[in-house]
């Protein structure tokens, strides 16, 4: 992969302002792709809908995907991407206000690799940034990821 990208699924404009300040601040300089709800998230990944004749098909290093979404939220999301063969082994995280049992549960069960709560107070969201660029970004080896 030439571009190491972030696909930043979130529906919330303060809390998708929040984490491009927060990415930024921390200087994780990767392009960050924004999509807005669940649809707009698995069009932009398996190049349907208005991405139908997009080429290349958006392959990200990491996709922070939050939970309560539009029109497909992002468990269901998150099955979309576990069951296709050129998505299954993208790196998705969890980045939710969530803090029910039950929506860890899930998520882990349908293959998220991690799950992190949105801290309030924005030095402590800042915090969290740096440590899922450090992570995910620098030190984790993801598998190789072919194109269609």
């Amino acid at each position: 992969m030439d571009k190491q990208i972030i696909l930043l699924v979130e529906d919330n404009p303060d809390d998708e302002a929040l984490t491009l300040r927060a990415l930024s601040k921390t200087n994780i300089l990767n392009e960050v792709v924004v999509a807005r709800d669940g649809v707009e998230a698995w069009n932009l990944l398996s190049g349907t809908g208005p991405y139908v004749n997009h080429q290349p098909i958006l392959i990200p290093q990491l996709i922070l995907l939050d939970l309560k979404l539009p029109k497909l939220d992002g468990l269901g999301l998150l099955q979309r991407i576990r069951k296709n063969e050129r998505t299954r082994l993208l790196p998705v995280v969890i980045l939710t206000s969530s803090n029910e049992e039950s929506d860890r549960v899930a998520t882990y069960g349908l293959g998220a690799n991690s799950y992190v709560r949105k801290p309030v107070d924005f030095k402590q969201f800042m915090d969290a940034a740096v440590q899922l660029g450090l992570y995910w970004l620098v030190l984790n080896e993801t598998p190789p990821i072919g194109r269609p």
